[in-house]
């Protein structure tokens, strides 16, 4: 599936929750999207937990 087509249908799924349920269904659905988006990378291995506690100096391999 390209990026394009999974952009277009996470705006459709925003638009939706915009107009049906408003400010607060979209802020949930985009919480959630993202959440699932993160899972998603991890589950196919381009990302790791690890990655987002750790440090990002230029030297933090040395503690």
């Amino acid at each position: 599936m390209s990026m394009a087509l999974i952009g277009l249908v996470a705006g459709l799924a925003l638009g939706f929750a915009g107009y049906f349920g408003g400010f607060g269904a979209l802020v949930l659905v985009a919480a959630l999207g993202a959440a699932g988006f993160l899972a998603g990378r991890i589950a196919d291995g381009d990302l790791e937990p690890g990655d987002f506690f750790r440090p990002r100096g230029r030297d933090s391999g040395r503690r």
